[in-house]
């Protein structure tokens, strides 16, 4: 699975200290939070997949010029967009979006924008997967940028120090940021990055894998190299602690979720959510409902696309 200042505006006008709110669509749109709710239970009835996908993708949304909706837009001759960058290049789910907003369109034209679509879905598909059921608050506006260039996101092997680092830059604490790894449960991780953890590719031994688990993934990335391992050996498409209790094990696929269960500043952490399953299930939803408000655009920032893979057109 490929990763994951804050930004204050201020505005002038009316809406100078407009901000995200629950039932944001109260009056505007009533029906906007039950559309997305029951495209995603659609989605996800012959996908469980979807929740993962969506995950990732609100992960690479929110961290790169904040949740903005501008991993959404779509490259042109004229522009790279994050979308078409290495980092991004496996995110999936737009389609899903897509159809979300086409639903909403038809409900409540220019109203509900393709950020908190992201965000609303992304909370759905998250409790349809037994995770925590949590309200966010609405009303983000789409962003007018996406450019790859602004794309910098962690890599599987980054350590610990600068992965807290990076996170601290957002506004999250460390131990946020292990809860939010926690959305690992539901993910897989092609061979790509984790290879250079194998004995097949070492030569020897990786200390801090469990051995049985290094025979299973060395026999698959030699089958295919572009093969895929559950992130969750054990509870593949459950949102739950799991994930935790297996990198104690050393059982965690990838470099970085390892060191989380291995570093002395993220270990505590590690250990409580793994004894104490309600613990993360209520640091989760409330480290997603604060990510969720990364760098957001509200009141007159920004703009309500009518498609979300597409500026909307100037005069």
């Amino acid at each position: 699975m490929k990763q994951i200042s804050i930004i204050i505006f201020f505005f002038i006008l009316p809406l100078a200290f407009a901000d995200l709110e629950l039932g944001f669509y109260a009056s505007s749109c009533r029906k906007a939070e039950s559309i997305v709710k029951q495209v995603v239970q659609k989605r996800f009835n012959r996908d469980k997949s979807i929740t993962a996908a969506l995950l990732r993708m609100h992960f690479h949304d929110c961290f790169v010029r904040g949740c903005d909706a501008s991993l959404l837009i779509d490259s042109t001759k004229n522009n790279i967009s994050e979308k078409d960058t290495g980092a991004n290049d496996s995110v999936r789910g737009y389609d899903l979006i897509d159809d979300v907003k086409e639903a909403i369109e038809a409900a409540c034209p220019s109203t509900v924008s393709c950020a908190d679509i992201v965000a609303l879905a992304t909370r759905d598909a998250v409790a349809l997967s037994g995770g925590p059921k949590y309200n966010i608050p609405t009303g983000r506006r789409d962003g007018l940028i996406a450019n790859r260039d602004d794309v910098d996101l962690p890599g599987p092997n980054i350590p610990i120090g600068a992965l807290s680092q990076f996170f601290a830059a957002k506004g999250i604490t460390t131990e946020e940021m292990v809860t939010l790894l926690g959305a690992h449960t539901v993910g897989v991780a092609h061979c790509g990055f984790f290879a250079s953890r194998l004995s097949s590719v070492r030569g020897k031994p990786d200390p801090t894998m469990d051995p049985a688990l290094d025979t299973k993934l060395v026999k698959l990335c030699k089958s295919n190299s572009d093969g895929a391992a559950f992130l969750d050996q054990n509870t593949s498409f459950t949102v739950d602690n799991e994930f935790y209790k297996q990198i104690l094990l050393k059982r965690g696929i990838m470099q970085i979720d390892q060191q989380l269960a291995l570093d002395k500043s993220t270990s505590t952490f590690v250990s409580n959510f793994a004894s104490n399953g309600d613990k993360f299930v209520k640091s989760f939803a409330t480290a997603m409902i604060k990510m969720g408000k990364v760098g957001v655009l509200v009141g007159n920032e920004g703009e309500i696309r009518k498609n979300c893979r597409v500026f909307n057109k100037r005069n």
